[in-house]
């Protein structure tokens, strides 16, 4: 039920989304837009739509013709709907689903909003206050998976000035640190790691841990840490 519940929230937020970008409705469908290039949300919506009114027509050995007159759509606008051209209200797929012997939410299969992707431009990483944070000490956080899959917490840290101390962290799982650029000394537990661009430290986050000195300037390292999923 929480599954079925999630589709219906996504296919209700889709389709008012089509709808406010277009030009006018024909027959219960949106169409007068053209779909973006930027492989849209609306975009994906309306492949799938298109590719499960067909094959749910098809299954039941339906002409266009005939599902026009099952539906009360037109034989145009059917055409336009099973070749992605225009995105179909609520009320029409209502309409498609009596007549294809479907629930709503089957003309949404395939489209999976589990799997989020989260793209980040260079530079556009969000910048968050971090314990013991100094001046000349960025750290911007490359984004959070929704949850179940909020497994990970990206670090981006760049540090342009040296400090005379710094904190030592300690968490739940396991951390990965990469190199950019920079040279450090990182301190974990009695042990110290001189990190250079290319290297790769990864531990248990409950050990105390953190750069111990900065060698060379501008330092920057991706610090990725495996959380507890909060879903």
């Amino acid at each position: 039920m929480a599954a079925r519940g999630r589709t219906l929230d996504l296919m209700t937020e889709l389709v008012s989304r089509a709808a406010a970008n277009t030009e006018y409705q024909v027959d219960g469908a949106v169409v007068g837009s053209s779909p973006g290039s930027d492989g849209t949300l609306e975009d994906a919506l309306g492949a799938i739509i298109a590719e499960r009114v067909r094959e749910f027509r098809l299954q039941l050995a339906l002409t266009v013709g005939q599902l026009a007159e099952l539906t009360g759509l037109s034989k145009g606008m059917l055409s336009k709907i099973e070749n992605a051209q225009a995105s179909p209200s609520l009320a029409t797929l209502a309409r498609l689903s009596e007549a294809l012997k479907v629930p709503v939410t089957a003309f949404f299969r395939g489209l999976n909003e589990e799997q989020d992707v989260l793209f980040v431009k260079a530079g556009r990483g969000l910048d968050i206050q971090h314990k013991g944070a100094g001046p000349g000490h960025r750290y911007q956080s490359l984004g959070t998976m929704r949850a179940p899959h909020n497994s990970l917490e990206n670090l981006l840290v760049t540090l342009t000035e040296r400090a005379d101390t710094f904190p030592l962290y300690q968490h739940a799982g396991t951390e990965l640190i990469y190199m950019i650029s920079g040279r450090m000394e990182y301190l974990y537990g009695s042990s110290r790691y001189v990190l250079e661009p290319g290297d790769a430290l990864q531990f248990v986050g409950e050990v105390p841990h953190g750069p111990n000195a900065l060698i060379e300037l501008p330092i920057q390292f991706l610090a990725v840490k495996s959380i507890q999923s909060a879903g």
